[in-house]
């Protein structure tokens, strides 16, 4: 095997996206694929026993997503590179899987030569993000975080439960619970629960499971 060789882990639990790209990276002289994992925990798995040299990662997969699965693998190889492969594009997204370790963050309808171009620049100790990601991360970088007490109020929003309901949840008050809401429909730029739960979705805050 040529020591130039790249060995690829393909992490996504949709069977027909990791053909698709196990056949792509098949064709290419200076790559292969090591292995192919249909979830979050096999892909740490994996990552840890063939130790690949670049790691194609789906964000939504089941037993663990992708951002937990990159914080593991990171945390047993911190020269581990990966790429994230996905059809998300919150900004929240972004800079969670950014946060956690990946140093590219590609979307599924990135042209065949970009992702094979983002897969040898990360092999050399490259970045990858491209211009409206970046974009986009920057949005979330000047914007002010949700404290996490916000975030579990947001979530139980998102899932329909009162104010009343929340606190019970929660094992808070009510008043306690409407200054949550307040302070977050502020830092999301909002002005009702339900403009708050359509733009916790489109920036990948909260994902509907």
């Amino acid at each position: 095997m040529p020591e130039s060789l790249i060995r690829i882990l393909i992490a996504d639990d949709h069977a027909v996206v990791r053909e698709g790209l196990a056949a792509m990276i098949a064709r290419r002289a200076d790559m292969q694929v090591a292995a192919e994992a249909e979830d979050g925990r096999r892909a740490v798995e994996l990552a840890r026993q063939l130790k690949p040299d670049v790691i194609l990662m789906d964000l939504r997969m089941p037993e663990m997503g992708g951002v937990e699965a990159i914080m593991h693998i990171r945390a047993a190889r911190p020269e581990a590179r990966i790429i994230v492969l996905t059809t998300y594009d919150g900004d929240e997204d972004i800079y969670r899987a950014l946060q956690a370790g990946a140093e590219a963050y590609l979307l599924k309808d990135t042209p065949r030569d970009e992702l094979l171009e983002a897969i040898r620049a990360v092999h050399a100790g490259q970045k990858r993000i491209p211009s409206e990601v970046a974009a986009k991360l920057a949005v979330r970088l000047t914007a002010e975080a949700l404290t996490p007490r916000e975030l579990e109020v947001l979530k139980l929003i998102v899932a329909g439960r009162s104010n009343k309901e929340i606190g019970v949840a929660l094992g808070i008050t009510e008043g306690t619970v409407k200054i949550h809401v307040n302070n977050l429909l502020g830092k999301l730029g909002v002005t009702d629960r339900t403009q708050a739960v359509t733009e916790a979705l489109r920036r990948g805050i909260v994902h509907l499971d």
